[in-house]
């Protein structure tokens, strides 16, 4: 009987550890963290495989549409029906005339249609023909957007390494600065150096002012957004004070107004024999930058590190790579475009440095990158989209007495549903296609 019952086995195995089955060796953590990290990275090249399947069993114009504006066409489409529709019913009922009508509507209701659409068409007309409506409206739209597409791809790059670039506005002005002293203090170059010279040095400044911030981030944590925020202050405040001193203000001024850029330094008009066309080689610049950048974060080794960190920076130093170098690289690049920028303004189009010179168009670029979804193509798009939109309601205050203000109303409403597909698809219960893109931007925990 003895022989059929075991012995308990009460004293440990040989090898076994002591401690809780809860407690694990430091190894074993590594270990588990980095299968995950390489889990995460697989499961992410998996669903970019499957996007790109489903991206080439759809047609060609989808392909494009989702390409741009990170959605499909349908939705695209619609978010600008919405836009549209809203828009025409301030339009309408901010119309005397329309609100006249509505004293005896339910007698005579044709009176109230029939004004509310000539309202509506008169200014969506002049709308259009303000932005594309002849040369002179177009050139002006790509006068407009040339420097809105530089300072959109400043947030646009950041955006994809999980960083917010608040500081376009700062690195635009140091562009700026550089670019116009270059331009007017240095004499008897040839345009083939000056220009070229002029330019980089905005290139150069603006980086080194988006590089500030980057490494902040990277040596400290500092959170961009507060950086960022600071150096715009600082870089406005110091530039009106340069512009006040006698190394930039013009001899015969009192007024800040520095002296003019030399014309071997200005970027020569795209249509010499048109004078009334304003439009300069510099929106072959920033088309040559946008290819550039496409290059780098679509194509390069380093761009998909970028990619890599902005997504999980935590899976990226698991799989050897350096978040670090990412960050300060990404807001480094960011400043260089915004710094592009500002002597695009200075070297094409103003031809000296006032106070103020930057008009806001550094944070213009913050819309016309979450607009573009934060991808290269887009962010060109919304650029253009965005210039038009500001020239033609110039044009719409102008022609239909609309003020200004309600033409920024239009604009801010196609703006909302174009980068909120996901509003879009709720209104008209659509489902989610395929294509989309997910999150653009990181939250401030993130």
């Amino acid at each position: 009987m003895s022989d059929d019952i075991e012995p308990e086995d009460s004293a440990p195995r040989s090898g076994e550890d002591d401690a809780p089955e809860s407690e694990q060796a430091p190894g074993d953590v590594l270990l588990e963290d980095e299968d995950l990290a390489r889990a995460e990275i697989e499961a992410a090249a998996e669903r970019a495989a499957d996007a790109k399947a489903i991206g080439l069993e759809a047609g060609f114009g989808e392909r494009f549409i989702a390409a741009i504006t990170g959605t499909s066409v349908i939705v695209t489409l619609l978010a600008f029906l919405s836009a549209l529709v809203i828009g025409a019913f301030i339009i309408a009922f901010s119309e005397d005339a329309v609100r006249e009508t509505l004293g005896y509507f339910f007698a005579q209701p044709q009176d109230a249609f029939r004004a509310a659409g000539d309202a509506v068409f008169s200014a969506y007309r002049a709308l259009l023909q303000g932005s594309v409506g002849g040369t002179t409206q177009l050139s002006e739209t790509f006068v407009t957007a040339t420097p809105l597409i530089l300072t959109g791809l400043a947030v646009a790059v950041p955006l994809r390494a999980g960083l917010f670039n608040i500081g376009a506005e700062g690195q635009f002005v140091a562009g700026g600065m550089l670019a116009g002293l270059i331009g007017f203090s240095l004499t008897g170059l040839p345009m083939a150096v000056h220009l070229p010279l002029a330019l980089a040095a905005g290139l150069v400044a603006g980086g080194l002012y988006g590089w500030i911030p980057g490494i902040l981030k990277a040596r400290t944590g500092a959170h961009e957004v507060i950086s960022t925020i600071m150096l715009n202050n600082i870089a406005l405040l110091v530039s009106g004070y340069l512009i006040s001193t006698t190394l930039f203000r013009r001899p015969d001024r009192t007024d800040p107004i520095s002296r003019s850029v030399e014309e071997s330094a200005r970027f020569p008009r795209l249509i010499p024999w048109e004078p009334g066309l304003r439009v300069n080689t510099s929106l072959l610049v920033a088309i040559a930058l946008a290819i550039l950048i496409f290059w780098l974060v679509e194509r390069s080794t380093r761009g998909f590190e970028l990619n890599a960190v902005g997504l999980n920076a935590s899976a990226a130093t698991a799989a050897g790579m350096n978040p670090g170098r990412s960050l300060v690289l990404a807001m480094s690049v960011g400043g260089a475009l915004a710094g592009a920028g500002g002597a695009a303004v200075i070297l094409g189009l103003q031809y000296r440095l006032t106070i103020g010179f930057s008009a806001g168009i550094g944070f213009s670029g913050i819309t016309v990158a979450l607009l573009g979804r934060g991808r290269i193509g887009g962010t060109v798009a919304a650029g253009i989209l965005i210039g038009a939109l500001q020239v033609g309601g110039r044009n719409m205050q102008a022609q239909t007495g609309t003020s200004l203000e309600l033409a920024l109303v239009i604009q801010a409403l196609i703006i909302v549903f174009i980068a909120a597909p996901g509003l879009v698809r709720a209104i008209f219960r659509i489902k989610a296609d395929d294509l989309a893109t997910g999150q653009v931007a990181k939250g401030w925990g993130a």
